[in-house]
C-alpha cells in the first residue's frame, strides 16, 4: 500500500473508532410513540357559561371587568377568534355535526353522537378499541373547529377528526381527519391519545388567558388552570387589578398613576409621527397616527406618495407589541412558565430559527410556523411596521380588506397598476397580498399568509428549488418562464430585502463556499438577525478562527436571539476559550442567553476555572435543569437533563434522568440510544445491549437504535450481527450520511471493498457534499486500484475544503500516485 494509501487509511479508521468508542450519539426529533394511557375519559361538569371573573391573587380581574370603560375595545374583542379560541361544549359553541354522524379514517369508523345533551364521539381510544367519549370542550372556530378530551390525570387530547367551518359552497360543513393519507393508529405519536396531541403541553398556553400548565412530575398528572377559558384583554394587557384600582381611584390608586397600573403599556403607536416635508406643504397635520389619517383630512395621491417613502421618526427598541404578539404567534418552545409581561419573550420562550424543517432557505415558510419567524425578516419590521399596523388587536380583523391594508401606505397610483403588477387591473389573483404574501394551506383547510413580504424571485426556484409567488398562480408553467417574464418586465429586478437565500441552502447542503457564504452573512447588519443567527449555528459545523473572530462581537450584540446562537456555535471552542468568553454571558439579562451559555460550559473540567467560575457555572446549569424542569410531562426535558450530567460526569444523575424519559414514555428510543451509550462509558455494555433491544421491540424502524447496537456489537467482535445492525441503520436512516457512511467502513474492515464503494457512492447522491464519506471513498478506490476516480473523489474534496492544507496534501499525492 502507498504512503498515500496509508493516510487515507489511517485518517478512516480513526474517524470509525472514534465512532466506535465515544458513540457521539446526539439528540434527535423529539417524536415518540404514545405510552400507556388511562383509558377513561375524565368527568366533566360543564356550566351552562363561564363564570363572571373575580380578582384573585395574582390580580386577573376578567373581560366583564374592562367592559365598562373600554366598551368599542370589549366590542370587538366579543366576537373575535380570540374570543372563540377555546369553549365549554355546548349548543351555542359547538358547531360540528353530532346527529349520528359517522366518518372512517385508517379501518376506524367513529361517530358523533348526543348522549343526555352531552356531545358524544364513539372512537378508537390508546389501546385502538372503540371507546364513548365525552366532548369537553371546541376548541379554534373558523376555518375549522377542533375538539378536546379530557382523561383521569389531567390531560385533555385535540381529537384528530375536526368539523369543516367554512361554508358547505366552499367544500366545508363536514367532518375531516387533519392527517389525511397517514393512516394514524393508536400506536402513533401523532394519534390524538397521543404525546403530540397533548392539549396542556402543545396547546394550551396560547388559547387561554393567565394559563398555568400545573404538571406534577411525582404524580404524573396535571392540574392545569386558566383565569378565563379564551383569549381576553388581560391574556395581552395582563392583569387588570392595579389598573382597575387607578380607574376607580380607590385605595393608593395615585402610586399607579405613572403606569395607570398597567403591566405592559402598548402605547408605541401613539405619537408615531412621519416627518414629511409635503404633507407640512399641504398644512396637513403632522401628528397624524401612521396608518390611521383623520378622515378629516383631504388623502390625495402625493400625500400617498410620500407617506409611501417615507421612514417612522423614532425605531422601537425592544418591541413590545411585536415580542407579545410573537408569544403565541411564532414557532416558538415554553422553557419557563413565569411569563412576565413587558420582558423579552426569549426569557421564557426558544424562538425557532430558519431551520430546513420548518423554513425553506430563502425564509418562506414551509411547515406551519404562526407569522412571527416570517415577520421578523421583512423590510417593514426592518423599517418599524408592527403588527397592530395591519391588524385591528382587538378584533384581529384587518384594518382594512385586501389589498386596501397595504394601501394604507404604499400608494395605489403606484402599485395598484399594470405599470406595477403587469397584469390587468380585474385579472385573478392580482393583489398585493397574492404577489408578496402567497398562502400556504395547513391543518387541510386553513391558508396562511407568508408574513416575510418578499419580492417574488423564481430565479431563486430554479436555483434553489424554493417556492414562487408566480407559479403559485401560474401552475402551468415553469419557473424559468416566470423568470423570463420578470427580467423582460424589469430591466433590473430588484433582489428584495431578503438576501440569505444563497448562504443558508450552501449551509444546509454543505456545499462549496458555504464557509465564506455563511461568514459574509453574519457580518451583513443589513439582513435580518433570525438569517443572521441561523447563519450562526450553521457556521459552527465549520467553525476555524476566521468565524470565530467573525462570531465573537456578536456576544454583546444588543439581540438576545444572536447571542444566543452564537453561545450555541462556540461549544467547540477548547475550554479554556469558553471560560474566557462565555462566563460572562451567564449573567446575561435574558434567560434563554444564559442557559445556552451554561450548558455549553457545563463540560469545562472543573480543575481548570477559579472557585467563583465554578460556582457561576453551576447555577447556570441549575437554571438550564430548572427550565427543562418546566416540561417535565415531556421526555426530551429528561432526555436534555442527562446530556448535561454526562457532561458534568455525573453518570448516577444522568441514569436517573435518562430512566425518566423512559418510564414518562417508554416508546421514546432516544433516551433508550443515550442510556445505552452511558454504559458503554461505564463498561456495561451488555446492560447497554438489553437497553436496545427493549427499544427495538417498541421501535423496529428506528435508525439510530440499529446503528447504535450495530456499534456495541463491533466492540464485542460479533461482526456478522454487528452487520446486520449496521446495514438496517444505513436502509432505515438515509437521511443521515453517517449511518451509511460508518456501514461502508465496515464492510470494508471484512474484506467487502466493492461492497463498500457502492455503499458510499449511494450516500453520496443524497449526500453529495458530505466529507466523511468522500474521505472514506477516496481511500476503498484507491485501494481497489481506481486511481482515476479515487483522484475525481480527492479533487471533490478539495473543492469543498480548498483552505485545508491536509485536504490539499491528500490531493497531491493521489495525483503523484501511479
Amino acid at each position: 500500500m502507498t504512503h498515500f494509501a496509508q493516510r487515507l487509511s489511517k485518517q478512516v479508521v480513526l474517524l470509525l473508532v472514534s465512532l466506535l468508542l465515544l458513540g457521539g450519539l446526539t439528540m434527535s426529533t423529539p417524536w415518540a410513540g404514545s405510552a400507556s394511557e388511562p383509558m377513561e375519559p375524565l368527568p366533566m361538569a360543564l356550566p351552562d357559561h363561564h363564570p363572571l371573573m373575580t380578582s384573585t391573587s395574582d390580580g386577573y380581574v376578567g373581560a366583564q371587568s374592562c367592559a365598562a370603560c373600554h366598551t368599542a375595545e370589549y366590542r370587538h374583542w366579543k366576537d373575535s377568534q380570540h374570543a372563540q379560541a377555546m369553549q365549554p361544549a355546548t349548543e351555542l359553541n359547538v358547531l360540528g355535526d353530532f346527529h349520528d354522524v359517522s366518518f372512517s379514517y385508517a379501518g376506524i369508523t367513529s361517530t358523533f353522537f348526543r348522549r343526555n345533551g352531552k356531545f358524544m364521539v364513539r372512537t378508537d381510544g390508546p389501546d385502538g378499541t372503540l371507546q364513548d367519549y365525552e366532548i369537553a370542550y371546541t376548541f379554534g372556530v373558523y376555518p375549522l373547529q377542533q375538539y378536546l378530551i379530557g382523561f383521569p390525570d389531567g390531560r385533555y387530547q385535540a381529537l384528530g377528526i375536526a368539523w369543516d367551518s367554512r361554508p358547505k359552497e366552499q367544500s366545508g360543513q363536514r367532518w375531516f381527519h387533519l392527517y389525511p393519507g397517514q393512516n394514524l393508529t393508536y400506536k402513533d405519536p401523532l394519534h390524538w391519545t397521543g404525546l403530540q396531541q397533548n392539549w396542556n403541553y402543545m396547546c394550551a398556553e396560547c388559547h387561554s388567558t393567565n394559563l398555568h400548565k400545573n404538571y406534577d412530575p411525582k404524580l404524573n398528572r396535571f392540574n392545569t388552570t386558566w383565569s378565563e377559558i379564551n383569549v381576553a384583554c388581560e391574556a395581552c394587557h395582563g392583569p387588570g387589578a392595579d389598573h382597575l384600582t387607578w380607574a376607580k381611584k380607590e385605595g393608593d390608586w395615585q402610586k399607579l398613576s405613572s403606569t395607570k397600573g398597567l403591566s405592559i403599556a402598548l402605547d408605541e403607536r401613539h405619537g408615531l409621527q412621519f416627518q414629511l416635508r409635503s404633507f407640512a406643504m399641504q398644512g396637513l397635520d403632522l401628528a397624524t397616527p401612521f396608518l390611521n389619517p383623520k378622515p378629516s383630512i383631504l388623502w390625495t395621491a402625493a400625500t400617498q406618495a410620500a407617506m409611501d417613502s417615507a421612514p417612522a421618526s423614532t425605531p422601537r427598541l425592544p418591541s413590545r407589541e411585536l415580542e407579545l404578539c410573537a408569544r403565541c404567534h411564532s414557532r416558538r418552545g415554553q422553557f419557563w412558565e413565569d411569563y412576565v409581561f413587558g420582558q423579552s419573550l426569549l426569557d421564557t420562550h426558544r424562538l425557532s430559527l430558519l431551520t430546513p424543517d420548518l423554513y425553506y432557505p430563502d425564509g418562506q415558510m414551509k411547515d406551519e410556523v404562526f407569522n412571527q419567524g416570517s415577520f421578523l425578516q421583512s423590510k417593514m419590521q426592518a423599517k418599524g411596521v408592527s403588527c397592530g399596523d395591519c391588524h385591528e388587536p382587538h378584533s384581529g380583523k384587518l384594518r382594512a380588506t385586501g389589498s386596501r391594508v397595504c394601501l394604507q401606505c404604499h400608494i395605489a397610483a403606484k402599485y395598484e397598476s399594470p405599470q406595477h403588477h403587469f397584469h390587468p387591473i380585474d385579472a385573478k389573483g392580482v393583489d398585493c397580498v397574492a404577489c408578496h404574501a402567497p398562502t400556504t394551506v395547513y391543518m387541510v383547510v386553513d391558508p396562511r399568509h407568508d408574513h416575510s413580504f418578499r419580492i417574488p424571485r423564481p430565479d431563486l426556484t430554479v436555483k434553489l428549488n424554493v417556492p414562487n409567488a408566480c407559479n403559485h398562480c401560474h401552475k402551468d408553467q415553469s419557473a424559468q418562464w416566470a423568470a423570463e417574464q420578470i427580467q423582460k418586465w424589469y430591466a433590473q429586478p430588484l433582489p428584495g430585502h431578503q438576501q440569505f437565500a444563497e448562504a443558508l441552502h450552501a449551509g444546509y447542503t454543505e456545499a462549496v463556499g458555504a464557509r465564506e457564504l455563511l461568514l459574509a452573512l453574519v457580518k451583513d447588519t443589513e439582513q435580518p438577525n433570525i438569517a443572521r443567527a441561523s447563519g450562526v449555528v450553521l457556521l459552527s459545523e465549520r467553525l476555524n478562527p476566521i468565524g470565530f473572530e467573525a462570531l465573537h462581537p456578536l456576544l454583546i450584540d444588543p439581540d438576545p436571539l444572536l447571542r444566543s446562537a452564537v453561545v450555541q456555535a462556540l461549544a467547540a471552542l477548547p475550554p479554556e476559550l469558553k471560560v474566557r468568553h462565555l462566563i460572562p454571558l451567564l449573567g446575561d439579562p435574558v434567560r434563554l442567553v444564559r442557559i445556552d451559555a451554561a450548558q455549553t460550559l457545563a463540560n469545562v473540567p472543573k480543575e481548570t476555572v477559579t472557585e467563583n467560575q465554578r460556582q457561576a457555572i453551576q447555577r447556570g446549569v441549575a437554571e438550564y435543569i430548572a427550565a427543562e424542569m418546566t416540561n417535565a410531562n415531556r421526555p426530551e426535558s429528561y432526555l436534555n437533563i442527562g446530556l448535561i450530567h454526562v457532561a458534568q460526569g455525573e453518570f448516577d444523575q444522568a441514569e436517573a434522568a435518562y430512566r425518566s424519559a423512559l418510564q414518562l414514555q417508554p416508546t421514546f428510543t432516544q433516551a433508550a440510544v443515550n442510556l445505552a451509550d452511558l454504559y458503554r462509558m461505564q463498561g456495561r455494555d451488555e446492560d447497554g445491549e438489553k437497553t436496545l433491544h427493549q427499544a427495538l421491540e417498541f421501535d423496529p424502524q428506528n435508525a439510530a437504535a440499529h446503528h447504535a447496537l450495530g456499534l456495541l456489537l463491533i466492540r464485542q467482535k460479533r461482526l456478522p450481527e454487528a452487520m446486520i445492525e449496521l446495514a438496517e441503520a444505513a436502509r432505515l436512516g438515509s437521511g443521515n450520511p453517517r449511518y451509511g457512511y460508518v456501514y461502508a467502513v465496515a464492510l470494508n474492515g471484512v474484506g467487502q471493498r466493492p461492497q463498500a464503494i457502492q455503499e458510499l457512492e449511494t450516500v453520496l447522491t443524497k449526500h453529495p457534499n458530505d466529507r466523511n464519506t468522500l474521505a472514506a471513498l477516496v481511500v476503498f478506490q484507491h485501494n481497489a486500484g481506481n486511481l482515476d476516480a479515487a483522484r475525481r473523489s480527492a479533487r471533490k474534496l478539495v473543492e469543498l475544503e480548498p483552505d485545508d492544507p491536509e485536504v490539499q496534501a491528500l490531493l497531491q499525492q493521489a495525483e503523484a500516485t501511479q
